[in-house]
């Protein structure tokens, strides 16, 4: 025979568990607090990310006139890697779901960071169009590993808020290309201005590997804290069905 089920219990029961006293504030500040270090590290891979593609633009006129490029020429390394950034978008992207946010975000950086230092070497239009070719190609996995990262870290409410903040950064991004690039193209010339900015990916790369888990498995929260954290924020909704049998 099936109990009558009081509906103020149901409701009661209907609450997602939440940890309580000090354990409950300890995952709240763990985890709360090491959201800022992950979105620092996002918002500095997007920054590298847009100085990385705005330096071309940047050194257009210094490069027509070393080079030999018309307009039609720049245009069309513009093409190859708009071309290439589309076709990333999904490849890349489909790349780090497979490799998880970690390691494909990892091999995203170098692969583009590698592509923004290969231009260093260029002095001819085709060796620019494989170089921008491939920066597109690298770079387009930026953004679907920013979004796993945010759907990883962050509740719901948060979500909107963190992907303003590293999305913000491709402008600043691009202000800092436009006063890094010539002082340093001055000094050193064109050809370091890509060597440099390319290699800062390498430094980004040290912080990332060093610093990102997933919460559930990272080694400064307890193995607790990401179940507990998607309980209260991502999921206070769930809902454990009783059903009292007798």
């Amino acid at each position: 025979m099936s109990a009558v089920v009081n509906p103020t219990t149901v409701a009661s029961d209907r609450k997602a568990p939440r940890p309580r006293g000090d354990m409950g504030n300890s995952i709240h500040r763990g985890v709360g607090h090491f959201r800022w270090v992950i979105r620092t590290l996002l918002l500095f891979g997007v920054t590298k990310n847009y100085m990385d593609r705005q330096v071309l633009g940047v050194l257009k006129t210094t490069l027509q006139h070393d080079l030999g490029w018309n307009e039609i020429d720049y245009s069309n390394l513009v093409f190859a890697f708009q071309a290439a950034y589309a076709v990333g978008m999904v490849v890349v992207g489909r790349l780090v779901d497979r490799l998880g946010t970690r390691l494909g975000y990892a091999l995203a950086m170098v692969f583009w960071s590698l592509a923004s230092m290969a231009h260093a070497v260029g002095n001819s239009f085709p060796s620019f169009v494989v170089a921008r070719s491939a920066l597109g190609f690298g770079e387009a996995g930026v953004f679907p590993a920013s979004i796993k990262t945010v759907a990883e870290w962050f509740p719901r409410k948060e979500r909107a808020l963190a992907t303003g903040i590293f999305n913000a950064c491709a402008n600043i991004g691009a202000i800092l290309t436009s006063l890094i690039v010539p002082w340093i193209t001055i000094h050193w010339g064109w050809r370091t201005a890509f060597v440099a900015t390319g290699a800062l990916g390498f430094v980004w790369l040290t912080f990332w590997l060093l610093l990102y888990r997933q919460p559930e498995s990272h080694a400064r929260l307890s193995k607790n804290v990401g179940f507990c954290d998607r309980q209260i924020y991502d999921r206070p909704d769930l809902v454990v069905p009783a059903i009292l049998d007798s």
